[in-house]
């Protein structure tokens, strides 16, 4: 198994005053069903204890996840998932569509009471800040959204507790919401493809067409 991740780098934002740290990670970006999703793990920064086995969600089997995921959210301060669906992702295109999923998790965090100080994403692109708007009358018009700093960080989910943490609370919740739709859609495999795109997801398109979880706005058939 590969090198456990840990709260060394969530430490740095401690002596700037930072107190609840918001780890963010998605899943399902790249599938060609159903929707993406978005989880995030707060931690106290003063209190932090290390949860064993937690990792990058990608390097665990589903067994582990399921078992993870609410020792995760026990351990969490406070978590939350937010998902946007396959509509959404064609309407607001896959930025927007993770910027919607995120803020639907940031405000249940809200709803918990609990204000982060700071977010910790994975990747290298923020795409959770609000975007400007130009309004009709070329005022700049923010959306409504998180409102923290937000730090991006490359592979911060294989060496950040708190975003290894969220992306196993977002994996095990999209795998569910993947199989509930397998028993509407039973020909397309969702159980075991999660809506990725496997030779026989993609046959099955070509054979019968979209559903209306696919996300239609992507080129379905072709690599």
């Amino acid at each position: 198994m590969s090198e456990a991740p840990t709260l060394d780098y969530e430490k740095r934002f401690l002596p700037r005053g930072a107190r609840f740290l918001a780890g963010v990670d998605e899943v399902g970006r790249g599938a060609l069903a159903g929707p993406v999703s978005v989880g995030i793990a707060v931690v106290d920064l003063r209190r932090m204890d290390l949860l064993a086995d937690v990792r990058d969600s990608k390097l665990l089997k589903a067994a582990e996840r399921e078992r993870l995921d609410p020792l995760v959210r026990a351990w969490s301060v406070a978590s939350a998932v937010g998902h946007a669906s396959a509509r959404e992702i064609d309407e607001l295109g896959i930025m927007g569509a993770l910027r919607t999923a995120g803020n639907r998790a940031w405000f249940e965090i809200l709803g918990a009471g609990i204000i982060p100080d700071v977010v910790l994403l994975d990747g290298s692109h923020n795409w959770l800040s609000p975007a400007a708007q130009p309004s009709l009358f070329d005022e700049v018009v923010e959306e409504q959204g998180c409102d923290a700093p937000v730090h991006t960080l490359v592979k911060a989910d294989m060496q950040c507790l708190s975003v290894a943490a969220a992306s196993v609370l977002a994996k095990v919740e999209r795998d569910h919401m993947m199989q509930e739709l397998h028993l509407e859609y039973p020909a397309f495999g969702w159980d075991v493809n999660k809506g990725y795109a496997t030779a026989a997801h993609r046959a099955v398109i070509r054979l019968e067409g979209p559903t209306p979880y696919h996300r239609v706005s992507w080129n379905l058939l072709t690599e």
